[in-house]
């Protein structure tokens, strides 16, 4: 977990095979303003996994709104990335969250797409295990780091080489890689799903152009059949993780969902 600044607080939580690290570049200006969380999800990152808790958007939003109320955050600002989305929009719909800021988050597939997901990230993390020291000298080139990682960034040369070997070590490592990948199947949002509290408090998707893990074409359009009261944008030029891509825009898409949390408050 990462926790910095002061103020209303916001609380970030990264997608699959993930870690806390992924919100890295827009972290400090986030702390400018306000009190900002980062966390590791039970089993993903340095945080093991727990028993009672079952990885998927549902389970690990049950887990996240126990762990909001024994740290005494109240309706924190929920960021989500992917699979952080999903959780993010669940407990908005609770009534956890003040507000809601999802980048390509999970659930808007249908059966095509959810394959096609769960086969890319499926074979992102074989690689991750079996490559070893190749794949890490690859990462040490602008070529290698091109071919590599152009499945998660719209501009994979921007990220530096420790971070990704940092990030596919930690995909390798995944403890609940599986688990949280066999619940996606469970995990479909429509337009009949009823809102709950979503429709109360602002809500932005996020959505890379150049995403082909969530493709944009097709998600981020059904994303805005399903939530059709929320905001949607596309961020012109990033891939599924556009923190790197262009951490200016994402930052500027919190902080002006923040602002307008404080002002229909």
């Amino acid at each position: 977990m990462d926790r910095r600044g002061a103020g209303t607080p916001i609380v970030l939580v990264h997608g699959i095979g993930s870690r806390w690290q992924c919100f890295e570049p827009i972290l400090d200006r986030l702390a400018e303003e306000h009190e900002t969380i980062a966390i590791d999800l039970p089993g993903f990152g340095a945080t093991p996994l727990q028993g009672g808790v079952r990885p998927g958007p549902r389970g690990y939003a049950e887990w996240l709104a126990g762990w909001l109320a024994d740290n005494g955050i109240e309706r924190p600002h929920l960021v989500g990335s992917s699979m952080g989305g999903g959780v993010g929009l669940e407990l908005g719909r609770r009534g956890v969250a003040s507000a809601v800021t999802a980048f390509s988050p999970v659930g808007f597939w249908q059966a095509p797409g959810l394959r096609w997901t769960q086969a890319l990230l499926t074979a992102l993390r074989v690689g991750a295990r079996t490559s070893g020291p190749v794949l890490g000298r690859m990462l040490d080139h602008p070529a290698g780091r091109a071919a590599l990682l152009s499945n998660m960034f719209g501009h994979p040369t921007r990220v530096a080489p420790e971070s990704a070997r940092a990030d596919l070590a930690a995909l390798a490592a995944a403890q609940a890689f599986e688990s949280a990948r066999h619940d996606f199947g469970r995990y479909f949002l429509t337009p009949d799903d009823d809102p709950g509290a979503l429709t109360d408090i602002p809500v932005t998707i996020a959505w890379g152009t150049r995403d082909v893990v969530l493709t944009h074409r097709t998600q981020s359009a059904r994303a805005r059949e399903v939530l059709p009261f929320a905001r949607h944008v596309d961020l012109a030029g990033c891939g599924h993780l556009p923190f790197n891509d262009d951490p200016e825009a994402c930052a500027r898409l919190v902080l002006t969902d923040a602002a307008t949390r404080k002002e229909t408050r």
